[in-house]
């Protein structure tokens, strides 16, 4: 179903439909978190990205807590955006020979990941107010809260240690 479907005719189809997407984006997510962390030389950043894996964890049950809120099944649809992204920080990485360097490749792409998640759960907590579904958007907020986190968090790490060394 692509976002122009024939089956999504209302604002709150529009809302599952993203719900749904963002499902599939965190269920990827955890797949690809391993080999982050397999990958990170910076202990700093293997800590972050384990931390992160838990969230997701915790991500994906706030969704599907959303989805039974809001009386729909909890299922995923295929996201072509965040498989995009995914798989292009899986090539950059598998191309970086300088331990330094690849720490800052993951960050980035860790950090375009986080930058999709905020848009989705952003969008999702403005429609579901717009839907009369504050409840809803108080959930999702938790995990547009803690997406936002980490990536000030990746910030901080990449500005203050890890670029610094890539550069050298």
């Amino acid at each position: 179903m692509g976002i122009f479907s024939k089956d999504i005719k209302t604002m709150d189809d529009l809302f599952v439909h993203t719900l749904r997407d963002i499902y599939y984006a965190e269920k990827q997510i955890l797949k690809n978190l391993p080999k982050m962390i397999d990958k990170a030389t910076s202990a700093e950043l293997r800590k972050g990205f384990e931390k992160h894996m838990a969230e997701t964890e915790g991500h994906v049950e706030r969704v599907e807590q959303v989805f039974k809120m809001h009386g729909v099944e909890a299922k995923a649809v295929n996201c072509p955006a965040i498989d995009g992204i995914l798989k292009e920080a899986d090539e950059v990485a598998g191309e970086v020979d300088d331990d330094r360097v690849l720490d800052a490749a993951l960050i980035a792409a860790a950090q375009a990941v986080e930058h999709y998640e905020m848009t989705r759960y952003g969008t999702l907590v403005a429609w579901a107010t717009e839907l009369g579904r504050n409840d809803c958007a108080a959930v999702l907020q938790k995990n547009l809260d803690e997406e936002k986190a980490t990536d000030e968090k990746l910030t901080n790490l990449a500005e203050s240690r890890v670029n610094l060394k890539a550069a050298e």
